[in-house]
């Protein structure tokens, strides 16, 4: 089994920032791919960003330029610096990690709002 904690969501005010951070613990031999979902409400859950481990990395075009993925294979952590934020930036983020079988965290809410 593999656990994943998410940490740093929260309330911000349009173009603020937030940074979310990930630890996985767990039965892991090696992490493949690392990143966020998010979902908001009556949305799907959607991609924000990925990373794989050699360090490429993707991401939604609605995020594109203002988030950044970042991870460090070392410590099994994944981080996403999240800039000028907008109200539609407003979801659940979900920590995942595709470790032979795919995980995810709990969630942790983002609300973008003045």
């Amino acid at each position: 089994q593999v656990q994943l904690v998410e940490s740093g969501g929260g309330l911000v005010q349009p173009g603020g920032s937030l940074r979310l951070s990930c630890a996985a613990s767990g039965s892991i031999y090696s992490i493949n791919a690392m990143g966020w979902y998010r979902q908001a409400p009556g949305n799907q859950r959607e991609l924000a960003a990925l990373i794989t481990t050699r360090g490429l990395t993707n991401y939604a075009d609605s995020v594109k330029g203002r988030f950044t993925i970042s991870r460090d294979n070392a410590k099994n952590t994944v981080s996403l610096q999240m800039n000028n934020l907008k109200p539609e930036d407003t979801a659940v983020y979900y920590c995942y990690a595709d470790v032979a079988a795919r995980y995810w965290g709990q969630g942790t809410q983002v609300t973008v709002s003045s």
